[in-house]
């Protein structure tokens, strides 16, 4: 059935910044305190670890304690990181420089997703990690007292494994330097800098330098831009719109989206902008528009990788066709999510092309129902949710139960937003 999206909501707290408020607070000498701190399943995962690496950790409703000691205690047993790829891929590049010996391993869809990215330049920094041939989960783990700095390019745009080099750049042995060819997103910069280390950014470059104490947070999480991505493109795609999304993180390496968005002529306006614990937040107002296709390549892609599948949502809904290139890196994601949206495109009757780094959309005015295939992705199953609200026949989300993973308010929300 149609709808449209009306009034004013919160959207779920920043996955990327929840995840980096345990794991940054646990290595830190002192309390840290986080407010608005995600529930959902993979940064779950994150306290559950840090826990088994000896740090207390105390839990009342959306506010986290995390009683750091600066240091790191030999686990009882493996950790268990779940569908995280965050946890997982940045834990690599912490438990490396600490002397003790740890096994990584994740449900069945991240014991799949690449590690040899991240082990291959810890390596060059004296990491002893063992892999699954020579790339997957399980992971063994014999970390260092001190490890050597390094001068590396990263191959591929990724926060994940920049952060993981980052925090093993903390225990090198002097600077070391990361380079970029695009810029991802940064939250482990700004929250270490916050913290008092030692790292200085000039355009795509980093310097790290290591460090002998962190100081602890007082850390407010904004709300999720990639989670409210989903609310952002229904309103913009259905008629009789508008919505306010309060407190929004736009950190600039995070806004892809919107930048996309405004070029496919969305009305969506930043009100009440402001810092929050050193990221940026502000209120967003969109309304109805009337969108038509643009391509999308190049340094932005980073900027949105994870927004992609609904801005194939949106491509659904513009005049003329979109392209989307440059994003080989959604084939390494929950699932391989450029044919997952091309099998969600499928199934909606939209003319499509799939190519090996993305696809091209044609929009049209109607959409089917079916059986829609989420593929335990929470981020297909919330694409086809909003999807939905452009079609008058039904829709049946297989594995809806997914969104938890970054979302668990996610379909609470479309009830009170949607009429």
């Amino acid at each position: 059935m149609k709808k449209s999206f009306r009034g004013e909501i919160s959207v779920a707290p920043d996955k990327s910044i929840s995840h980096r408020g345990i794991m940054f607070g646990s290595i830190a000498t002192g309390v840290t305190k986080i407010e608005n701190f995600l529930m959902g399943e993979d940064c779950l995962s994150t306290i559950d670890c840090f826990r088994r690496l000896g740090v207390r950790i105390e839990q009342e409703k959306d506010r986290i304690t995390v009683f750091g000691t600066g240091t790191l205690k030999q686990p009882d047993s493996s950790l268990y990181t779940g569908n995280s790829g965050t946890t997982t891929r940045l834990l690599c590049g912490l438990l490396a420089g600490y002397p003790i010996k740890t096994t990584l391993f994740g449900d069945d869809s991240l014991n799949k997703r690449p590690m040899k990215r991240v082990i291959e330049p810890l390596s060059l920094m004296g990491a002893d990690i063992q892999a699954k041939d020579g790339n997957f989960c399980p992971l063994e783990i014999d970390g260092k007292e001190r490890l050597q700095a390094i001068s590396y390019t990263l191959p591929v745009a990724s926060a994940q494994l920049k952060s993981a080099l980052i925090l093993a750049g903390l225990h090198g042995d002097g600077t070391t330097l990361l380079t970029e060819k695009e810029c991802s997103r940064n939250h482990t910069e700004v929250m270490l800098r916050y913290m008092g280390a030692d790292i200085v950014t000039k355009e795509k470059e980093i310097y790290v330098n290591p460090v002998e104490r962190l100081s602890p947070l007082e850390l407010k999480v904004p709300g999720d831009i990639s989670s409210a991505a989903f609310f952002i493109v229904g309103a913009l795609v259905t008629k009789g719109s508008q919505l306010v999304i309060k407190n929004v993180g736009v950190n600039p390496t995070r806004t892809g989206l919107l930048t996309v968005l405004r070029q496919m002529g969305g009305n969506i306006k930043e009100e009440n902008k402001r810092i929050v614990s050193g990221e940026e937040v502000c209120d967003l107002v969109v309304s109805s528009s009337q969108l038509h296709g643009v391509t999308v390549e190049g340094d932005i892609i980073p900027s949105l990788i994870d927004e992609i599948p609904i801005l194939a949502v949106a491509a659904c809904h513009a005049e003329g066709k979109t392209m989307i290139k440059d994003a080989g890196e959604l084939r390494v994601k929950e699932t391989d999510r450029i044919f997952a949206i091309c099998e969600m495109l499928k199934t909606a009757g939209v003319e499509y092309e799939e190519e090996k780094d993305g696809f091209s959309v044609v929009g049209t005015e109607h959409i089917k129902g079916g059986c829609y295939e989420s593929f335990k992705d929470h981020r297909m199953a919330m694409s086809a949710a909003i999807l939905s609200c452009l079609s008058e026949e039904e829709f049946i989300i297989k594995d809806s139960e997914c969104v938890n993973i970054s979302f668990p308010e996610f379909w609470e929300l479309m009830e009170k937003v949607t009429k």
